[in-house]
């Protein structure tokens, strides 16, 4: 078996079919990591994600610098993983932004119940809080795969 660097255009080409991830931040020396829904613009270099006010979005607020994992599993000797390294932006509900509030849903949009499990019901039967639109802008991605 053979694991084989990929290109910037093989990363994204990966990110661009991905319709989850998972998001790292930290917290002072401690990492954090969940699976999230992530959509990539196609034109701009930003993955748009939605959550619920909780300890990731409060993490990302405090420390911006966050990566994402992409990966396609089929096997121990067939894989592919690219990370996304960048920076949380929170796009905020209303005032200025409104571009950038309505090209995240026209992005996140074509994903079919991409709101969730960010604003699904606990269940402990208690609501989610406050909605977090948020994106990254992407400063680097860097990728492996196995092959012949």
């Amino acid at each position: 078996m053979l694991v084989h660097k990929m290109t910037d255009a093989e990363c994204r080409s990966v990110v661009a079919r991905a319709q989850y991830g998972r998001l790292a931040c930290v917290s002072g020396e401690q990492p954090y990591i969940v699976p999230v829904a992530i959509y990539l613009d196609p034109d701009e270099p930003f993955l748009y994600g939605f959550s619920t006010l909780g300890q990731k979005v409060r993490w990302m607020r405090a420390n911006p610098r966050v990566c994402v994992e992409v990966e396609k599993i089929v096997s121990r000797k067939a894989w592919t993983t690219v990370i996304v390294f960048g920076r949380y932006q929170e796009i905020p509900r209303s005032g200025p932004g409104a571009g950038i509030r309505q090209r995240a849903a026209q992005l996140l949009g074509k994903q079919a119940e991409w709101w969730l499990p960010g604003a699904a019901k606990l269940s402990s039967g208690e609501e989610h809080g406050v909605p977090v639109l948020y994106r990254i802008r992407i400063g680097r991605m860097t990728g492996r795969r196995t092959g012949t």
